[in-house]
């Protein structure tokens, strides 16, 4: 629970114009219980309320505990019944707690079946046949199964890929199901059915919807795949079910092979939001694009060309893009703030070819971050349980340092 303490300093960070994860590292809070707060205290004008918020909390702290034998009748039964054949408090205790492990997890396993659908043991034909994801169910995995391994949630493979937490992949798969479940629009053609007659190729595309806040910033998020397929389940699912977390708008963007056709469909994917910013609840100004791999290479391409240049209308460039393990070396001095992370066993992507690259764009006075991880190979994801765990904070925070 916060404390008092903890509203003030969430109100003062507010006021002074501090991003929701900035406020939450300040009071050593997740971001998502910062969220959740000023969500339960707005006031008129949606306002954050910090005296309510206060009150509160000192409220919850001074209500009387009721104890637990008053508060659970067949407890209070089964302890009598023990006392009245003569066991003591510890063997009375002992009891407690193995008949509380037992509840505790026939209460857990009942609660997961409730939210859980899908488990580490359930087919991926499974997930993309279910019919509430109706036509787009096919786009969740690679279009082209010869990209990915394994036959259920738990023993997915992807080329090039390293690190994938099956957990993860189970939590997204639930949370999709159970948004479309609530009748929330989880995915979006970015192209008119006209677009698709004439070319069917992008029948295949289009965006993953992870809600954040309403009215906050978005990000793109473009997982790799060597321009061949589309990694979402490791390498921008996650991202983009973090960022929501966080309170952001995020997207995740199922796009062609092919580096051309990946970027006319990431630059119709800006198109797309920016033109139903209404509907989607997003902030358009500062928004940011993200990619790992040939992903990278997509949100560095049209952060720095420009939407025009791949076939749609000028849109303003982004406040920042996250490249991630791809050898881009290239260098036009047009590029946008660039925070960029890579491993240094990676054979596909030097690190050194990275670093050299934004040491340069540094020297033009383009906003840059460097990280190299120790022994990691590439496509490392989220990195969730690796020496980079945690880089995608570092990445939200030099996004809000370009807002």
């Amino acid at each position: 629970m916060l404390s008092v303490e903890d509203c003030a300093a969430i109100m003062v960070g507010l006021e002074a114009g501090l991003s929701q994860v900035c406020i939450a590292r300040s009071i050593g809070r997740s971001p998502s219980v910062v969220c959740r707060e000023i969500a339960r205290h707005r006031g008129p004008g949606g306002v954050y309320q910090a005296q309510d918020a206060g009150r509160a909390a000192q409220a919850a702290r001074r209500r009387p505990k009721k104890r637990l034998l008053d508060r659970d009748e067949v407890l209070r039964r089964r302890v009598i019944s023990d006392l009245s054949q003569g066991r003591t408090p510890r063997q009375i205790s002992g009891r407690l707690s193995e008949a509380s492990l037992i509840s505790d997890t026939e209460k857990e396993t009942e609660e997961q079946s409730m939210t859980e659908h899908y488990t580490t043991n359930t087919k991926i034909e499974d997930v993309i046949n279910d019919p509430v994801f109706g036509d787009y169910g096919r786009l969740i995995f690679p279009v082209d199964s010869g990209y990915y391994g394994g036959s259920t949630l738990g023993n997915l493979s992807l080329t090039w890929y390293n690190y994938i937490d099956s957990d993860k992949t189970v939590e997204i798969c639930n949370y999709m199901r159970n948004q479309a479940e609530n009748g929330d629009t989880i995915f979006y053609d970015i192209y008119t059915e006209e677009e698709k007659a004439a070319d069917p190729a992008k029948r295949d595309t289009g965006l993953f919807f992870f809600k954040g806040n309403p009215g906050t910033k978005f990000a793109i998020v473009n997982a790799g795949g060597g321009f061949a397929y589309v990694g979402a389940m490791h390498d921008s699912f996650p991202h983009a079910l973090e960022l929501s977390k966080m309170g952001y708008n995020a997207f995740a963007l199922i796009y062609r092979p092919g580096a051309q056709t990946a970027c006319e469909d990431l630059s119709r994917a800006i198109d797309f939001i920016s033109r139903h910013t209404d509907e989607l609840q997003v902030d358009t100004d500062g928004y940011s694009l993200w990619g790992g791999s040939a992903g990278g290479r997509m949100a560095d391409w049209v952060g720095t060309y420009g939407t025009e240049y791949f076939g749609e209308k000028a849109y303003p460039h982004p406040a920042a893009v996250i490249v991630n393990y791809t050898g881009l070396s290239e260098v036009t001095g047009y590029e946008p703030p660039t925070y960029s992370a890579v491993g240094t066993s990676d054979g596909i992507a030097s690190w050194r070819t990275m670093k050299s690259r934004l040491d340069t764009m540094s020297e033009m006075d383009i906003p840059t971050e460097f990280h190299s991880y120790d022994g990691l190979p590439h496509g490392f994801g989220l990195g969730t349980g690796t020496v980079a765990e945690g880089w995608i904070d570092d990445a939200v925070a030099f996004w809000e340092d370009q807002m």
